[in-house]
């Protein structure tokens, strides 16, 4: 063999070595590659393989506006889409943007595979619900899966972030529907559980009344709801929760009593220590006469107000001497009346009263029981000074 069929052996092997060193890339292939340099217009890339790429502006981002050096700088290591393996000019195109959107598309179908979230931010209003963008891509989230409570008004959420979760997915239509809802109940779920496990009677707690009602407010403590029933707002009178407390408002409460199995919660807004109930007995004594106001009627009688918090009750049979039938027959509510304290029981929190107990006895009708003409006696000399602190109209 000559030593010129010797050389271009050699030359042959080491072609045939460095060209097996070298990446297969085929158009339409992602491929990983390093930045060699960077312009205003392109970015050179090193794909290991015999010819470098070039990938231009447009390609690197939808923005026109972007410039290459803002997001690429050497030796960054990046994924890019083989556009074209010959420009005719022995150039391989490249495109970032295309890429990334494949690797994004996939990324999401194995977050919709595996039910891991991630977050986004909300964009614009469309109808129906909000749009967002993930690395270009775009997502819907319908309005009724924006949250766990009613949503009044979407543009409450543009511009927001929310860690989602993807609920549909169909990579054909380029659909995908995104859910907060979903994550929302895991997280409630979560604290619920925490909650219960922590949560006793007796105790103070922090949280947000949530609705009104009625009967009542509900109280947000942190994935499960008490109630603060009408009597437990105040210690005075509250006709309606909105005299009291609004929706969003911050309170504070004391937690009554607890029901995990029927996921119930009884909460009082009103501080046990301010109960007026406490000096009842300082404050008033059986036997005395007090004013108060009608506060309210119940068929066997009637509920005096004697002061913010303290109520008794005048049984029906202790409102007139005369019989009646209802309450409401010779009372009006808001009315003053002077009441008779019957009895006290400060530790059940009632009071027996009387009104009429409580009204200036007739005078008797002394003439019936004494005759002044045959006896000749004057009413003063029988009664004495007791016949002057008799009242005659």
């Amino acid at each position: 063999m000559s030593v010129n069929e010797n050389e271009t052996n050699s030359m042959s092997d080491a072609m045939e070595e460095i060209e097996a060193s070298m990446k297969k890339v085929r158009n339409g292939e992602i491929v990983k590659g390093k930045v060699i340099s960077v312009t205003d217009n392109e970015a050179i890339i090193n794909l290991g393989y015999m010819s470098d790429g070039i990938l231009a502006k447009n390609e690197i981002s939808d923005d026109p506006e972007v410039n290459p050096k803002d997001v690429l700088k050497e030796n960054d290591e990046i994924y890019v889409y083989i556009l074209n393996m010959n420009d005719g000019e022995g150039n391989i195109l490249l495109s970032k943007k295309a890429a990334d959107k494949i690797k994004v598309w996939e990324e999401l179908e194995n977050s919709f595979k595996n039910g891991t979230t991630f977050e986004i931010t909300v964009k614009e209003v469309v109808k129906g619900g909000v749009v967002t963008y993930i690395k270009g891509i775009r997502a819907f989230i319908p309005a009724s899966q924006l949250s766990v409570a009613y949503v009044k008004d979407l543009n409450e959420f543009v511009n927001k972030t929310l860690e989602v979760k993807v609920i549909e997915f169909d990579r054909n239509k380029e659909k995908i529907v995104l859910s907060r809802k979903e994550v929302e109940n895991v997280e409630l779920e979560a604290k619920k559980t925490a909650l219960w496990n922590d949560i006793k009677s007796g105790e103070k707690r922090k949280g947000i009344v949530s609705r009104l009602t009625k009967f009542g407010a509900f109280v947000d403590l942190g994935g499960v709801d008490g109630l603060i029933h009408l009597s437990q707002l105040s210690w005075k009178k509250v006709n309606n929760p909105s005299d009291v407390v609004s929706v969003g408002d911050k309170v504070e409460v004391y937690v009554l009593e607890t029901d995990k199995e029927n996921n119930r919660i009884s909460l009082a807004l009103k501080d046990v220590s301010e109960d007026p109930w406490n000096n009842v007995l300082q404050e008033y004594k059986i036997g005395s006469i007090v004013e108060g106001t009608i506060s309210k009627f119940l068929n066997f009688g009637a509920f005096v107000e004697l002061e913010s918090g303290i109520e008794g009750l005048v049984h029906i049979s202790e409102i007139s001497e005369e019989r009646i039938l209802k309450p409401s027959d010779v009372l009006s509510i808001g009315s003053k009346v002077k009441v008779k304290i019957l009895d006290i029981d400060g530790e059940a929190k009632k009071m027996s009263l009387s009104i009429k107990e409580a009204l200036e006895k007739p005078k008797e009708d002394i003439e019936k029981y004494v005759d002044t003409q045959e006896s000749g006696v004057s009413l003063g000399e029988l009664f004495g000074d007791k016949f002057k602190d008799l009242k005659f109209d």
